[in-house]
């Protein structure tokens, strides 16, 4: 059946780059090739990611004729500062919601990108960030009645509007692998990301095996998000549903979300002497410390999404 092609609003540069990175490989103690999926480079804003999950959302919205993009997260959201920078982008206003309050909060380099791309503010007064999910449509439909007309877009883009932009991404890295069958390893937070990678391999007949690293919840409790954002993608698509067998996870949180692991900062160090990749400690650089374990034999790929910030954020130190 042909599939009809989603609406998108071009924001970053694709492809990303595929590339081999052999001495990190020796560091990592690999006896296979690694490569790495270079999505930190998608151009757009130190989005990495984020931005093709937001080519479809912004779409999206501009679809349903929205005038103000609401979402929220943590101070250190990845999400956030990309999500206010694609609403300006796209002339649109974002109002994102932060777990906590304005006098205890802690300062990051993604929030204050969010508020000079134009964000404006609302915290949710806990620490739980829980209380986004929450505070998130109040936040919409006070501003649908005062004239507004909201998107609302959940807490790391993870909807499977979201999720479409890394099923379409498989048929990116399908394209570059030319026929190599390697496994991937990529950091999971919210889900939607993997849920696109799961939904895209289903459709492709499963020639890869993918490992998500969650690092913000456990194994269980990700595993379920991920399978219902990837059947509703594939559902969307009128293509294969995946089963519970093609969502595959480790636990890679550590010492908790937000909080960095001494394996990760290793293996930050040495993804920067080795490939000179710029690894953050919430999400990627725990990611590639799981690979070694995840990947017992054959061939490995990292996909890299990005954090930039996060990155910038550890190197100062606290704010």
């Amino acid at each position: 059946m042909a599939v009809t092609a989603p609406a998108r609003t071009s924001l970053a540069v694709l492809p990303t780059p595929l590339v081999t990175a052999s001495r990190l490989a020796d560091a990592l103690g690999l006896t296979e090739p690694l490569l790495v999926k270079r999505d930190d480079l998608t151009g757009f804003a130190v989005a990495g990611n984020k931005a093709r999950q937001l080519e479809l959302l912004v779409a999206e919205a501009e679809e349903q004729d929205a005038d103000v993009v609401v979402t929220g997260g943590s101070t250190g959201s990845n999400f956030v500062a990309a999500a206010a920078a694609a609403a300006a982008y796209a002339g649109m206003g974002c109002v994102v919601v932060l777990a906590g309050d304005a006098v205890n909060r802690t300062d990051h380099p993604n929030l204050a990108a969010a508020t000079a791309w134009g964000a404006q503010v609302r915290w949710t007064g806990n620490a739980d960030r829980a209380s986004v999910d929450e505070m998130i449509p109040a936040v919409a439909a006070q501003l649908a009645r005062d004239g507004a007309r909201p998107y609302v877009i959940p807490r790391g883009g993870a909807s499977a509007t979201g999720a479409l932009g890394y099923r379409l991404a498989v048929d990116e890295l399908v394209g570059q692998l030319a026929g190599r069958t390697p496994t991937i390893v990529i950091a999971v937070g919210a889900g939607g990301t993997l849920a696109g990678l799961v939904a895209g391999v289903v459709a492709h007949g499963n020639p890869l095996r993918i490992i998500g690293a969650s690092v913000s919840r456990p194994v269980d409790e990700v595993a379920g998000r991920v399978l219902a954002l990837a059947r509703e993608v594939a559902r969307r698509r009128g293509e294969k549903e995946p089963q519970p067998s093609d969502v595959e996870l480790v636990d890679a949180r550590g010492p908790g979300h937000g909080v960095a692991s001494p394996a990760g900062a290793a293996a930050a160090a040495l993804a920067l002497r080795y490939a000179g990749l710029v690894l953050d400690p919430v999400y990627t650089a725990k990611a590639l410390a799981a690979l070694p374990a995840a990947v017992a034999d054959g061939p490995a790929l990292f996909w890299h999404t990005g954090g930039l910030l996060d990155a910038v954020a550890a190197l100062m130190g606290p704010l």
